[in-house]
Parts: structure tokens; C-alpha cells; sequence
């Protein structure tokens, strides 16, 4: 495993398990069983794990595990684990913040972690819109200093709000952001601009929800409806990326460079996102232990310059997406946001 130091009190490993699965959409969760499953992981060198309070039930399996883990292993090798979780407020409670109900969320954070400190909040703010976004930076910067947070980051604001941050002493240390071959809006001002600002990028969407893998190789264009919102989202960043024909000649190739490296075209997919300038891990979701072996494999994978050759010629016939980071997302009324759930943290309390 590769690992990457967002503080100098802060390393992670450059694959981070991603661990929306677990709040149960994807079918019945064993809560044991996850917990036996995230020992795996950390046991395999990938010792740093995300989650959000809208995640129903995932923060409480982390804690358990954390637990577990310090059982085990020990408190050195707990020590070692970093959980990223996400602050999420409700689009309808946005103007209503204030530093008391900010202060409850990471509470509330604390206690399903059984943790005193929470490695990582990733700060997530639907409507520029209303107002408090930059207040509510402060109050986390303030939590900060109280040492009930180890560092601060974004998850999924532009450019400029990023830059808005930073201007206001607001210690951002990360961005999360939605970062692929079929999404590099990233490339568009965000990427210079965190590096400029010390501020390191964690991308998820690597592999598209599942669509930039073997499996829909030289399959047909899917009609709708699709199975669920993973893959209506990930449909529609294909369709701004150019369409059906230039994802398939995009898999394509990539399928030629796997066979170069004996792996998968996943596995291609999120190794060319680690390998992206200012990006320290990719967030790489994971139901079980099933999915271990793949996401070790994309810290051993090598590309070489023939490698990205192939793949910057395909990309030349592509489109990159409108806008700057999420901009496309943050329109209720157009595609992208309307498929949206902004209200998860009323049923995950």
C-alpha cells in the first residue's frame, strides 16, 4: 500500500475504503460481519475509511470496529486508522445553523465513532445560496482548536469557495471531490488552485459507479430506468462526456492497457486517478472483504508513459463535463440535481 501525509499528525493510505455501501441500500447489512470485513482491510494495509452522518448506521459499524480493532491489534495499530466522515446538514436546516447545532453534529459524530477526536470532517454545503457556509468553516475551525477534530476539509465545493476558505483561515487540508476519466472538471481550476493552497485532493467516482469496469464492455447503451442512482448519476456524466460510442472506445482501450498489466480496466481506471497531480488517495467503495484483493491492486499497479499515451488519445475525443466542480449537481431543477436526496441526516439521526 502506498500512503500519502495530509498532516504531519495525519497519514493515510492512498486507497481509501469507501464504505457507503454499508447504510444498506445495496441490500442487508450484518453488522458483525462488517465489522470482520473492515479488520481485513486494515490487517491489508488500507487503514483509512469514509463514511458521513447521512450514512445511516455506517458511522456506529466504524465505531464498532474501532473498538474491535484496539481489542485485537492494539492501540498502536488503532492509531494507525484514519476515519474520514462527512458533516452534512440538511438543505432545508441550512440557514437555520448555528455554532450550538454544529457543535451537536459532531457530538453526535463522536459518539457513533467511540472516538474523542474525528480524524477528518469533510464539510458538504447544498445551496451557496443561503447563507453560513463560511460561519460554519469557522465554527469547525473552532472545534478544531477544542481538539474534538484532528483536521478540516471540504467535500464537493468549487473553486472559488474553496479559495473563500483558505482567504478566512479556515484550515482546509483535503477536498473530496468526483474525479474520473469521464469527470476532470477538476482540471479545470480546482486542481492548481488546491495545490496552491496546500489542499489535497480525495476522489471519488473513479470507476463511475461500476461503469468504467470490464463489465460494460461492449455492452449496449442501457435504457432507462437504470437499477439505481449510482448508475442513473454515472450515466449522465457519460452522456456529457460525449456518449455511448466514446465511453466504448474509451473502455477499449483501457481494457488494451489492463491486458498489458494482467489486471482489470477498473483497476486501470482508479490507478489513473491516483496518478493525478495534487491527488493524495481515491475513495474506492467496498461491501465486503470480497473487494479486497482489487483495491490492493490499484496501489501496485504501475503505468507507464505508453500507458497514458493511449489513454490522453482516447480522452482527446472526449468532453469534459460543464463547469467547475459539482456545479452540474448543485441545479435542483436540471438532471443532475434533481436525482438528489437532500434531507438524509432527518433519517440517519
Amino acid at each position: 500500500m502506498e500512503y500519502a501525509e495530509l498532516s504531519a499528525d495525519h497519514r493515510i493510505s492512498r486507497v481509501i475504503r469507501g464504505n457507503w455501501q454499508l447504510a444498506g441500500g445495496h441490500g442487508t447489512i450484518d453488522a458483525k460481519e462488517s465489522v470482520e470485513d473492515l479488520i481485513a482491510f486494515a490487517d491489508a494495509g488500507i487503514v483509512t475509511f469514509d463514511c458521513a452522518d447521512i450514512y445511516t448506521g455506517v458511522e456506529e459499524i466504524i465505531g464498532a470496529f474501532r473498538q474491535a480493532y484496539a481489542d485485537r491489534r492494539g492501540q498502536a495499530a488503532l492509531d494507525a486508522v484514519r476515519v474520514h466522515t462527512k458533516f452534512v446538514p440538511d438543505l432545508g436546516a441550512l440557514g437555520e445553523m448555528t455554532r450550538a447545532s454544529v457543535t451537536a453534529a459532531i457530538d453526535t459524530s463522536l459518539r457513533r465513532l467511540q472516538t474523542d477526536r474525528l480524524d477528518l470532517v469533510q464539510f458538504h454545503w447544498w445551496d451557496y445560496a443561503a447563507d453560513g457556509w463560511l460561519e460554519v468553516g469557522g465554527w469547525l475551525t473552532q472545534l478544531r482548536q477544542a481538539g474534538k477534530i484532528r483536521n478540516i476539509g471540504g467535500t464537493n465545493f468549487d473553486t472559488e469557495h474553496l479559495l473563500a476558505f483558505r482567504r478566512a483561515s479556515v484550515p482546509l487540508v483535503s477536498m473530496q471531490v468526483q474525479y474520473s476519466l469521464l469527470d476532470t472538471r477538476p482540471e479545470r481550476d480546482m486542481a492548481a488552485a488546491a495545490r496552491a493552497n496546500g489542499v489535497q485532493l480525495l476522489c471519488y467516482g473513479t470507476v463511475a459507479g461500476g461503469f468504467l469496469s470490464d463489465r460494460w464492455l461492449g455492452e449496449s447503451e442501457p435504457a432507462s430506468p437504470l437499477e439505481n442512482r449510482s448508475l442513473v448519476k454515472y450515466k449522465l456524466i457519460i452522456d456529457e462526456a460525449g456518449g455511448w460510442g466514446v465511453f466504448q472506445d474509451l473502455l477499449a482501450t483501457l481494457r488494451r492497457v489492463a491486458d498489458r498489466h494482467g489486471t482489470d480496466i477498473a483497476t486501470v481506471a482508479s490507478r489513473w486517478a491516483l496518478d493525478r497531480p495534487g491527488v493524495a488517495a481515491t475513495i474506492v467503495g467496498a461491501r465486503n472483504r470480497s473487494h479486497l484483493p482489487a483495491n490492493l491492486a490499484i496501489a501496485d499497479l504501475r503505468l507507464d508513459a505508453d500507458d497514458h499515451h493511449a489513454i490522453e488519445a482516447v480522452r482527446s475525443a472526449m468532453r469534459v463535463p460543464p463547469g467547475d466542480v459539482y456545479a452540474l449537481e448543485r441545479d435542483r431543477d436540471g438532471p443532475h440535481g434533481s436525482i438528489m436526496k437532500y434531507g438524509l441526516n432527518g433519517s440517519a439521526a
